[in-house]
């Protein structure tokens, strides 16, 4: 196994024929099942996992047999991974898991917040709608946190806590499936108050190439359940993010080919099945408008994008910027910073 780095600057432009009025620093770490022996340097750094690792947390559930008990399916599995709009969608598949375990609602430790999806939010805001925790963008999370307490008879308050079983097993999990020790790793509270690690780019890299590699035929249960993770998200991309969102444009252009989880402060994850790659894309400024230019610049440099699916994302590529009339009055463009890192060899 081996990983890479590239970097890339995304600059912001106003005007004709434009100046760059800002720029994001992205870096890019890659990691492929072969590869020449080189050095990271400084691009290799630890960061915060953030929601990038919400299908490696919905393992434990899976590979213990648990989502097949309660009926979970495709759907469940895809939102159990997501970072949703909480549009009616969303909000369905995870009202049907709280359900089948038992539990309302109230039970959601996510917290509340306006979800992304213009109906719902405007609804909520003239108070057609009651405020609740479902519409949380990790309320799939959530669910399926709840739905391995219910069945490994483990208690459902405080599910969030750094010592709760449930912690334990999907950090545990996120940890071992990244080649890096559990007791080792820096944990903070995310923004949904589950537990979450932070580690090297590289290691993140390494995971999602595992997530790209994995086998439903397989002898190991964890390497199933993550084919099984996959696949949900690559046949339901919307039930992942939602209309509007690069996520779920990334997978439809390119057909599930490219699985992509995003993670707040500007990360963005990849795994990418024909080449068996895991990618994983940090902002340093955490910016999330420098993400899909960097993503896309990037899957095109390294040949993982065809004509037709970057076409389809000529919109995110180069996104334009617009004033307050509707104006387009800019645009981001996204250019390799230096000339490609040199591989290297990672145990």
């Amino acid at each position: 196994m081996s990983a890479y780095a590239e970097r890339y600057r995304v600059e912001v432009r106003r005007g004709t024929p434009g100046a760059t009025e800002a720029e994001h620093e992205v870096t890019a770490i890659g990691w492929r099942p072969d590869g020449a022996d080189a050095s990271l340097g400084d691009a290799d750094f630890v960061t915060f996992f953030r929601s990038g690792c919400k299908p490696f947390q919905a393992v434990p559930l899976v590979e213990r047999g648990h989502a097949e008990r309660f009926g979970f399916g495709a759907r469940e599995l895809a939102v159990m991974s997501a970072s949703h709009n909480g549009a009616a969608e969303h909000v369905e598949v995870v009202r049907r898991m709280l359900a089948r375990i038992g539990l309302g609602e109230d039970k959601l430790l996510c917290g509340i917040h306006e979800p992304e999806d213009p109906e719902h939010a405007a609804a909520l805001r003239a108070g057609r709608l009651e405020p609740s925790p479902v519409y949380n963008n990790c309320s799939g999370k959530h669910a399926g946190m709840l739905a391995l307490a219910v069945a490994e008879g483990w208690p459902v308050e405080d599910y969030v806590a750094f010592d709760h079983p449930v912690q334990v097993a999907c950090v545990g999990a996120v940890a071992e499936l990244c080649g890096v020790a559990a007791r080792e790793l820096p944990w903070g509270v995310d923004g949904c108050s589950a537990a979450n690690p932070a580690m090297p780019l590289s290691a993140m890299a390494r995971g999602f190439s595992r997530f790209a590699r994995a086998r439903a035929e397989s002898a190991e249960a964890r390497e199933r359940a993550l084919a099984a993770l996959r696949a949900a998200m690559a046949e339901h991309p919307t039930l992942v993010a939602g209309r509007g969102r690069f996520c779920t444009d990334l997978m439809e252009a390119t057909r599930g080919e490219v699985v992509a989880k995003v993670g707040a402060e500007g990360l963005e994850c990849l795994a990418i099945a024909r080449t068996g790659e895991g990618v994983a894309i940090k902002v340093k400024d955490g910016a999330r408008r420098a993400v899909a230019p960097a993503a896309i610049a990037f899957l095109r440099d390294r040949g993982h994008l065809p004509p037709v699916a970057e076409a389809a994302l000529e919109r995110w590529a180069r996104p334009v910027v617009r004033n307050h009339r509707g104006l387009t009055v800019g645009e981001l463009r996204a250019a390799k910073a230096t000339a490609p890192a040199a591989v290297a060899r990672v145990p």
